[in-house]
């Protein structure tokens, strides 16, 4: 070397051979030849070379000139870097260059060559990768780790790699600048953080979305380097992130884009940096806290990301920021939940519970992004989410704002379809979310029109899909009517009835707006205008819309003619979808791409367009059913037994019979329901006959063939068939034929004479047929009814025991193990009510007969003959069916009229009766007839008493009901302003006088300051005063606390003269005024209007000055209230079955006064003499007051006195059942005193007071247990009572009094002994009127149809009880 340094010293400059010396004297050309050779004689020469080092040593120096590397041409300066390369190579590994300042120029000089690596179609490419291949190979740059500026040049080489870096370079190019550039971050002592900069800025989303081929050489290069960088990437990320140095570099405002990038390039090159992060989740800085979330959110569910697993703490905190103060912080969270979900189900268990929360999060946005997110995993694949994330968004559907409810059930339906209509994810997904269908239906049950309108969107187009081609449709129908719940076929059978009742609106619509112009017109069409604006989305707007439309159709030939086309009954799926089009096309326009008007009438279109029922489809689905018939349809492969399916299909085509009639005319479809009558299964012969009930009536012409067919089958079935069968067959024949009085007398005939009471199995189906036959047709067969109730149901039926009963401790057996006697003499009690439904009216006070029977099975708790032969069950039937039965005569107003306050009293006592079902299927009936406004406003304080059942889910059900009918009377009084002078019975505010009048003859009720019954009276008040005063409308508490006031003004007209009555009547008033004071604010304003209260319940007012309180009690609501209960203003309308409901009044149209004279006339009747002070005395009869000695004796229930007289009483019965079944101490208050053991010569007296019924009462404490047993075995149940509080009344009903000779009644519960019977004077055994129209007999069997069938009450059919 000391050689080479002394050649060098000499300055001579030897050249390869062939290459003359090189300077500034010889042109470019000429150089760039010569320094070719040079290049070529380099690139041959190798390390091992002494002697051709040593020549070309001066050539080196010389080639490292100034004149060389800063020659203005680039191919001398290219070719000049090349032999410097190769130089380096060569005498590697020590340059020939010793001074710094000549490397750093020679290093700078090579590295701005390398930009020539650009353009890759430069002819001198070539020579440019031979220079980068070079270097990269020797790793020439490493000799620059000694100079001071060594980090000028790695920084510069770094910037220029990355800056000419390009889709053109091959994987050759790109390796080669990685080998390069890796070198120096992994032999190097250090990387500093220009360096570490100029390699991190190429992974800031801006520069990688401009050069994504710097971003991967970057990303090669932290791979290959992780090791060895990562220090100095833990130091930036300290100095930023915990110091909070942002100025240590450029790329501090990036810093979580790169944690991002770095961690998906390498998460070793995070290690150190990760649990910095978990600090920075906890920073009191909001938008710092979600940077740090927005980026974990990245990193924790990035597809293949592990970071959940290798660091759980961190994983941890991230969870805790689901519960963040900062709203966009938990909305972050739970929009990263759905790319967790979808690429990492490990973590679906951790996030569940944490969704939850959110789910219910009060921020509406939130709540959305928590449906978006389980629904968007669920829609990729529903193994990702569990049930109960989908439970989440079931219980989203409910959400109080409507986007977030949307959102829900938009999400559910798409699941549904994906899963279990296009069958994506097989059986198993399927039958996971099964339940979808159901819950999606059941929000057809909420309030709002929005709600409703989705769900038959949802339908239309996700659960049964319009555009499907009709087999296909009616199919898919078919199998999701089989597999519904029960609720959810009602909510659909419901959705189908509204849509249908919208048609006919619109229908109306359409023949007012035809109609010569008029004011009285004018007013009709607004009047159709607002009904059918109740019927789409904000009410407010769409007024002005439809409006809008009336106007359109009034003045647009087309458009009307489309829309007649559109609702007539036998427009086809296709001509609706045609007629939409043309609608909507010719209303819209394309100036104005928002249009309100035309959203508004496309949703009224999307309601009344029949897009799935037509004749073609009632035809396919008649087609689907025989399938499954005759055992050919794939009823297993779509997971519903064969029965079933035959079943719900006759079912869903009697629904659709009831709305689209027309669509079953059709021969073929008449003939597939004949087979259907033959078929075994009674179910399916049932619904044949409903169906061909609905839609026979042009049977007769149009298909004279099928009636021929038909006649002899309904005959038959109205004789023999089952009871159900029957009373559908005799309504068919009333439903299609004209000469039905002819067909009636060849049924009636043989059926009245073949009544043998020895044969009761035989007995149910005639007396059936014969009861609907006497309500459909009461003139026809006036005089042979009167007998045959008289002497055969009363006689021979109902005061009979033939069978003993099965001894049994339960109270209740399933219907197939109820004993033939008790259901005939269900179907006997069945015949009377509807024999006086019939007949309308009360000309023979067979009403007051009935009533009394009625009454007398409830008091003596089924065991009408208390012979103990019946069984407990059959008891508990008979109970059911007779309050039922007084329920069904108090919706008829003549009845109603007649049913005295003891008798309302004792039927509303059934709610609390002993046996469970006894309670439910009361109350369902109680609810139904309230909820079509039929029963009178003071049968609902009957469910005031069930604020003591002993069961939870019957107090539930209790409050729904009373919930349902408070918005039901209000919503109808919003929409019938002009009804003022109903408003007594229809104001649910009114119920209140009611409530207190009942609890006060609560024959619990006994001491007046009986604390521990004070507490139950206080709340059963509040069960009811809870919901009315729920919403204090137009001042409605102060009106309610005037309304109590005022009755303390008052006395009970039940019992006016008695001081204890009216001391308790005030005693509850006090509690209700307690509550109102105690649960509102607004109590003490001034009443918006003088509370009236019912005359037949209070007397008037003590006070004067309170007179016209009550002022307009006995005038006004004569006139108000009666003409609600007349049969002349019920609204008849066809839309649906209940649509002849009427609203009873709950006052009556007399005063107390004409009451009393009513029923003491209605007592001479029956020809029971009785003092006009007796009269009274049983006004003030106390309920429930029982001396001791009574206690003592009541369990003997009479029976010494029973014995003497039974026998005459038992052959006085089968004479006069309508007078000495029950005498009239039910028509009238039972007597104030006891008088049961006065001699016969007032026995009417002495035995008109049976003891009420033991249902749901509570034994006193003072009753002797030990003497309770009695011959029915009342005694066990007695001690269930007392234990289970108001689920067992014990009967208290006897009068408190020392007089009292025998306080318990004889069995016959009142009948005097014979001696003291009347003679044979029977009114109220004799005729009926003649009045009855077949329009009401067929409106009351159809409201008897759907009673049966336990159909839930129409939402809305309030809206057409009253005009």
């Amino acid at each position: 070397m000391a050689h080479s340094k002394a050649r060098a010293a000499d300055g001579k400059v030897t050249y390869p051979p062939g290459v003359k010396e090189i300077s500034d004297k010889i042109s470019k050309e000429e150089m760039v030849r010569r320094l070719k050779m040079v290049v070529k004689t380099f690139m041959d020469m190798d390390q091992d070379s002494e002697e051709e080092k040593e020549l070309y040593l001066n050539l080196a120096l010389h080639l490292a000139s100034d004149f060389f590397l800063k020659h203005p041409d680039k191919d001398v300066r290219l070719l000049v870097a090349c032999c410097l390369a190769d130089i380096f190579r060569i005498y590697a590994p020590e340059a020939p260059y010793t001074s710094p300042d000549k490397l750093k120029d020679i290093f700078m000089f090579i590295t701005r060559q390398l930009k020539g690596l650009e353009d890759t179609k430069s002819a001198q490419f070539n020579r440019y990768f031979y220079l980068l291949e070079n270097i990269a190979w020797v790793k020439s740059y490493n000799i620059c780790f000694e100079l001071e500026d060594s980090n000028e040049i790695f920084t510069q080489l770094y910037r220029t790699l990355f800056q000419v870096i390009n889709n053109g370079h091959n994987q050759k190019v790109h390796m080669h600048m990685v080998d390069l550039m890796s070198s120096i971050i992994c032999e190097g002592d250090t990387v500093s953080q220009e360096l570490l900069d100029t390699v991190l800025v190429n992974l800031v989303p801006a520069h990688k979305n401009l050069n994504k081929q710097a971003y991967d050489l970057a990303k090669a290069l932290l791979k290959r380097t992780a090791q060895a960088i990562e220090p100095y990437i833990t130091n930036f990320f300290n100095q930023v992130l915990m110091l909070g140095k942002t100025s240590v570099s450029d790329l501090s405002e990036h810093v979580f884009d790169l944690i991002l990038e770095l961690y998906n390039i390498d998460s070793h090159l995070l290690l150190s940096v990760l649990p910095q992060l978990e600090f920075k989740l906890k920073s009191n800085d909001n938008d710092e806290r979600l940077q740090v979330v927005k980026l974990l959110a990245k990193m924790f569910g990035a597809k293949d990301s592990e970071l959940a697993a290798q660091n759980k703490p961190l994983w941890q905190c991230y969870l805790g920021r689901f519960n963040d103060i900062h709203v966009p912080i938990r909305l972050e969270c739970v929009k990263f939940a759905s790319h967790c979900l979808m690429n990492h189900p490990d973590l679906a268990k951790d996030l569940t519970e944490f969704l939850r929360v959110r789910s219910h999060d009060p921020e509406e946005a939130i709540r959305h992004d928590v449906i978006v997110s389980i629904v968007t995993a669920a829609k990729k694949d529903l193994s990702l989410v569990n049930d109960a994330l989908l439970n989440f968004v079931k219980e989203r559907t409910l959400d109080k704002r409507w986007r977030v409810r949307k959102e829900a059930m938009m999400g559910l339906a798409s699941i549904y379809r994906k899963y279990s209509l296009q069958g994506e994810g097989g059986r198993e997904a399927s039958k996971q979310i099964s339940w979808i269908k159901d819950k999606l239906l059941h929000i057809y049950y909420q309030n709002s029109i929005d709600d409703r309108l989705l769900v038959e969107r949802v339908f239309a187009q996700f659960m049964v899909p319009h555009n499907l081609e009709t087999t296909e449709r009616m199919k898919c129908l078919y199998y999701l009517y089989a597999t519904l719940d029960t609720n959810a076929v009602k909510a659909l059978n419901e959705m189908w009835k509204c849509q249908n009742m919208l048609r006919h609106h619109v229908k109306d619509l359409l023949d007012l707006v035809k109609k010569p112009k008029s004011e009285a017109g004018s007013k009709a069409v607004f009047a159709k205008v607002m009904v059918i604006t109740r019927n789409l989305p904000d009410p407010g707007k769409a007024q002005d819309f439809v409006k809008k439309l009336a106007q359109v159709l009034d003045d647009d030939e087309r458009i009307r003619d489309q829309l007649e086309t559109l609702v007539s009954p036998s427009c086809s799926c296709k001509q609706a979808e045609v007629c939409v089009k043309d609608i909507t096309k010719k209303l819209g326009s394309p100036k104005q791409p928002s249009n309100p008007f035309l959203e508004m009438v496309k949703f009224l279109l999307e309601r009344i367009a029949p897009v799935h029922i037509d004749t073609e489809s009632i035809s396919a689905l008649i087609k689907q059913v025989n399938k499954s018939i005759d055992g050919t349809a794939d009823d297993d492969e779509e997971g519903v037994p064969t029965e079933e399916a035959i079943r719900a299909g006759l079912e869903l085509l009697k629904v659709l019979s009831f709305t689209h009639p027309v669509s079953f005319h059709s021969a073929e479809t008449f003939e597939s329901l004949l087979g259907c009558l033959k078929m075994d299964d009674e179910k399916v012969a049932e619904a044949a006959l409903q169906i061909f009930k609905n839609t026979g009536s042009k049977m007769e012409d149009s298909f004279p063939h099928i009636k021929s067919v038909l006649l002899p089958v309904l005959q038959a079935k109205a004789k023999r068939g089952p009871p159900r069968q029957a009373k559908y067959a005799i309504h068919c024949i009333n439903a299609m034929f004209s000469n039905r009085d002819t067909h009636f007398a060849q049924i009636f005939e043989p059926l009245h004479k073949g009544l043998d009471p020895a044969n009761l199995e035989q007995l149910i189906t005639p007396l059936t047929t014969l009861g609907h036959l006497a309500q459909l047709a009461p003139e026809q067969f006036a005089a042979p009814l009167k007998s045959l109730v008289a002497n055969f149901i009363v006689k021979d039926l109902l005061m009979n025991d033939r069978i003993q009963g099965k001894k049994t401790t339960k109270l209740w057996v399933p219907d197939d193990e109820v004993s033939p006697e008790t259901q005939a003499k269900i179907q006997g009690i069945k015949l009377m009510v509807r024999w006086l439904l019939g007949v309308k009216n009360n000309q023979s006070k067979s009403g007051n007969s009935t009533l009394r029977m009625l009454t007398a099975i409830l008091h003596s708790d089924g065991d009408l003959t208390e012979q103990g032969k019946m069984g407990k069950p059959d008891m508990s039937r008979l109970r059911l069916a007779a309050a039922c039965a007084l329920l069904k005569l108090a919706q008829e107003p003549c009845y109603h009229e007649i049913i005295t306050l003891e008798q309302y009293q004792l039927c509303a006592l059934v709610i609390n009766d002993e046996c469970y079902q006894v309670r439910q299927c009361f109350s369902q009936k109680l609810h139904r007839g309230l909820c079509r406004l039929r029963l009178p406003l003071e049968y609902m304080a009957v469910f005031a008493l069930c604020a003591k059942d002993p069961v939870k889910e019957r107090r539930a059900h209790a409050r729904q009901c009373l919930v349902k009918n408070v918005n039901i009377r209000r919503e109808y009084l919003k929409q019938h302003a002009a009804i003022s002078d109903k408003l007594f019975s229809l104001l649910p505010e009114y119920v209140v006088p009611y409530t207190i009048h009942l609890l006060a003859h609560d024959p619990d009720y006994v001491k007046v300051q009986d604390i521990e019954q004070l507490k139950e009276i206080k709340e059963a008040l509040w069960f009811v005063l809870e919901i009315i005063m729920a919403k204090n409308e137009n001042n409605s508490h102060a009106f309610i606390r005037k309304m109590v006031e005022n009755i303390k003004q008052t006395k009970d007209a039940q019992a006016s003269t008695d001081s204890k009555t009216n001391e308790k009547l005030y005693t509850v008033c006090d509690v209700a005024m307690h509550i109102i004071m105690s649960k509102s604010t607004t109590y003490s304003l001034e009443s918006p209007k003088d509370p009236v209260l019912p005359s037949r319940f209070f007397t008037k007012p003590d006070k004067p000055k309170s007179a016209n309180v009550l002022g307009a009690v006995n005038k006004p609501l004569a006139s108000a209230g009666k003409p609600l209960q007349s049969k002349a203003s019920r609204m008849e309308t066809t839309s649906n079955d209940d649509s002849s409901s009427n609203p009873g009044s709950p006052q009556r149209s007399k005063s107390r006064h004409d009451s009393t004279e009513m029923d003491h006339s209605e007592n001479e009747d029956i020809s029971f003499k009785r003092a006009g002070s007796d009269i009274e005395k049983t006004r003030g009869r106390k309920r429930g007051v029982t001396s001791s000695d009574e206690q003592e004796s009541k369990p003997k229930r009479g029976r010494k006195k029973a014995a003497a007289n039974a026998t005459a009483a038992v052959a006085e019965s089968e004479e006069q059942w309508d007078e000495d079944n029950r005498p009239e101490d039910e028509q009238n208050s039972p007597p104030k005193k006891g008088r049961r053991g006065r001699p016969p010569k007032s026995a009417a007296a002495s035995q008109d007071t049976p003891a009420k019924g033991r249902r749901g009462r509570k034994k006193k404490v003072e009753e002797e247990e030990d003497k309770e047993e009695e011959e029915d075995g009342s005694s066990e149940i007695v001690e269930a009572k007392s234990k289970a509080g108001r689920q067992a009344r014990t009967p208290r009903r006897s009068q408190g009094s020392a007089e009292s000779a025998e306080p318990t009644p004889q069995k016959r519960r009142g009948r005097p002994p014979k001696s003291a019977q009347p003679p044979a004077k029977k009114p109220a055994r004799g005729g009926r009127s003649k009045a009855a129209a077949a329009k009401d007999d067929s409106e009351e069997e159809e409201d008897e149809e759907e009673e049966e069938q336990e159909e839930e009450p129409t939402p809305k059919v309030q809206t057409q009880v009253v005009k």
